[in-house]
């Protein structure tokens, strides 16, 4: 039977701890929430020595366990309740080497809870250029710990780490120091008020009231205990963190020695650059620029060799199976064409997550940040929105979470309700093979027309989010404004493992969970496109063999095929809400496809190719492509489907729409209302159809 070792990794944002945990867990992670909360919860296995495991728990970043948001509020959850399944057996503290003392405070405040702990102190390879050196046994004495020297990029000192944390139970619970002097008389009557109780984790349990929301109390029962008021008791945290410090102080006094004539200037000159207030937008701009057109140019070939897999599988049950049936129709045409218009997309996606993923490992997203808050000031939203929005281009669900991070509640619902104009990842597969069939090839200055067709698309979308943040400012009338403060990581080249993992991970989820929605409603539109009521389904042949005499038998196929699809369960759908779209440029077919990706924006592909395919008779004529069949697509008068101005038309919908069932569940979850989910809802859909409609009637 295996030993196994629970480990919280705790630290400060920008301290490595991301790469700390890949580290040790590889691809051996799984992202999901913690109960009740939309909180990330990041747990990972790692494995140590023959029969023992550590089950790693990547806690939120936090500065210290005095919480002021909901990530914060996780960490000290967990630290102040025993009962909790994942308390740890031992906690992980990282801290990097340019940073040590802020790191320090986070460090002595969890060990003064007398938890096993293990200061690691990453990016250990930057020592000798920053010129600092650390007295390694120093610190271990005057923390009562064991210190591990780190560097993820040099993959030095992972091993040490494991052999600590498997012998966690030989680490020393003294606590750093004696907090309960910045007012003894006070500790003192809580110590007889609770005589069995540690002291230092009641005064976090009581803090925390104020700064956050009540914590774990464990059943403890304050009502008889006459604490201090609100203003008192932020007080003595002032006085706790100075008297930290000056002990952190004395310290890296003695075990710290920096030498400032190493200390290389690169940093603030690249920051003059790339926060200036005209070349910092024109290089953000740029760069992309590049990441558009390397997301047509890389995935190509890779979309191309998807595309035909999927076709020549679908090809080849009809022919293996000929007498299979429904059931041969229901693979071919239902899963296999409904997962493979999404699945094409894989190496579009993972290019997206890709260049992202650089962004941040460099240090360069947070520039972005400092960089767009000029401009998010003028129109009324919080410095700290910049964050969701840009996190709003992976996924609309995490970025709403994000927004926990804003303490003013009507600049945080203002983001809110913004976010989904954000252009998410499920949008991309709409967009990309819409511009691929009504965006003509061409370039202008080395870009392809629809490189800039899609940078324009990230635009609009960003446009529309701060102007209608604007309107809502107005609107809602806030008056407290809050500073925008957002720490500068330092350069670096990112890590080739960490992108890898980032890209793995968040490129497996999107399939994974795009995968199960596109499945279900793939295999439901088959059924309803093959199946319909009445006479006009049941006898389809006869009704179009009666009307069409002298033409080929493969046409007179066709005719039929698209008859009883016309009049299938889904085709009624459509034709019931062509009256409401037809304005837009949009026939019945697109019809059903704006209805079905209403679950999720990408199922829009898979809906298309699961109708197209139900709709094509020509079994035995060459393998059409969903991109080859929606261009051919045409109006029984002959004039094509696809068109500029309906393409057009169909991308500005997209851009505006909300449909995403899953962002507005999320919504109601954050704002603990079903009312701002549904203003969201009918808002942004009455938006995208007005510039659908517009734009349709001036191109068409």
């Amino acid at each position: 039977m295996s030993k196994q070792v629970k480990v919280a990794l705790i630290g400060n944002p920008n301290t490595g701890k991301t790469s700390v945990f890949n580290a040790l867990t590889g691809l051996n992670q799984k992202v999901g929430n913690y109960p009740g909360i939309t909180v990330d919860k990041k747990e990972g296995v790692c494995k140590l020595s023959r029969g023992v495991k550590a089950y790693i728990l990547d806690l939120p970043g936090t500065y210290s366990l005095n919480a002021s948001s909901a990530d914060e509020n996780v960490v000290i959850e967990l630290l102040l309740n025993k009962n909790d399944k994942d308390f740890p057996d031992v906690a992980v503290v990282v801290s990097d080497v340019e940073n040590l003392k802020r790191n320090l405070l986070l460090f002595t405040q969890i060990k003064d809870l007398k938890i096993p702990s293990i200061l690691v102190i990453n990016m250990s390879d930057l020592m000798s250029r920053k010129g600092i050196s650390l007295n390694i046994p120093i610190l271990e004495e005057k923390l009562c710990t064991k210190v591990a020297l780190l560097s993820t990029r040099k993959n030095t000192g992972i091993e040490n780490l494991k052999t600590l944390i498997e012998n966690y139970r030989t680490l020393p619970k003294a606590q750093c120091l004696d907090a309960t002097s910045i007012d003894s008389d006070y500790f003192e009557r809580l110590g007889k008020a609770f005589p069995n109780q540690d002291l230092y984790k009641l005064w976090l349990v009581i803090t925390q009231d104020v700064n956050f929301r009540s914590v774990a109390r464990n059943e403890l029962d304050f009502t008889n205990f006459q604490t201090k008021t609100a203003p008192e008791l932020k007080r003595l945290q002032q006085k706790e963190a100075i008297k930290r410090y000056q002990f952190i102080n004395g310290i890296l006094n003695e075990a710290q020695v920096i030498d400032q004539s190493k200390a290389k200037d690169l940093r603030s000159k690249l920051d003059r650059v790339l926060t200036h207030k005209i070349w910092g937008y024109l290089i953000f701009f740029t760069i992309l620029l590049i990441i558009f057109q390397a997301i047509y140019d890389w995935a190509t070939i890779p979309m191309d060799l998807i595309d035909n897999t999927f076709a020549t599988l679908a090809e080849w049950i009809k022919n293996t199976y000929p007498n299979g049936g429904k059931i041969t129709d229901l693979f071919a045409e239902g899963i296999v064409s409904g997962i493979g218009g999404v699945v094409i997309f894989i190496p579009q996606i993972a290019f997206l997550f890709l260049f992202i993923s650089i962004l941040e490992e460099s240090g360069y997203m947070s520039r972005v940040v400092f960089l767009m808050d000029r401009i998010m000031r003028r129109f009324g939203i919080s410095g700290k929105s910049v964050v969701p929005l840009i996190s709003g281009t992976a996924c609309a669900i995490p970025a709403v979470m994000a927004t926990r991070n804003i303490e003013n509640w009507k600049e945080r619902l203002i983001t809110i309700l913004v976010t989904p104009f954000m252009t998410c990842s499920a949008r991309l597969p709409v967009y990309l093979i819409i511009i691929t069939l009504v965006i003509p090839n061409g370039n202008f200055m080395g870009i392809s027309y629809q490189a800039l067709t899609l940078m324009l698309l990230y635009l609009i979308g960003f446009g529309m989010a701060i102007f209608s943040a604007f309107v809502l400012d107005k609107v809602m009338k806030i008056q407290r404004k809050t500073y925008f403060v957002v720490e500068m990581p330092s350069y670096k080249l990112p890590l080739l493992k960490n992108v890898f993992i980032t890209v793995v991970e968040k490129t497996k989820t999107f399939v994974l969970e795009a995968g199960k929605i596109i499945l279900a409603i793939s295999i439901i539109l088959w059924v309803m496109a093959s199946y319909g009521p009445g006479e006009k389904f049941n006898n389809a042949e006869k009704i179009v063999m009666a009307e069409n005499n002298n033409i080929s038998d493969t046409a007179l196929e066709d005719k039929i095929t698209s008859y009883q699809l016309e009049h299938s369960y889904i085709g009624i759908v459509g034709k019931t809400i062509e009256p409401i779209i037809k304005p837009l440029g949009y026939d019945w077919k697109i019809g059903i496809g704006l209805v079905a990706s209403f679950a999720a924006r990408e199922v829009f592909v898979g809906t298309l190719a699961t109708i197209y395919s139900v709709g094509s008779a020509s079994e035995n004529e060459s393998i059409e492509t969903i991109k080859i069949k929606m261009s051919n697509e045409r109006y029984e008068n002959g004039n094509k489907v696809f068109t500029f101005a309906s393409g057009i038309s169909l991308l500005l919908f997209y851009a505006f729409a909300m449909q995403c069932m899953s962002t507005l569940a999320i919504v109601k979850r954050e704002t603990k209302s079903w009312k701002w989910p549904l203003i969201q809802l009918f808002g942004m859909t009455t938006i995208a159809y007005l510039f659908a409609f517009i734009s349709f009637q001036l191109l068409k």
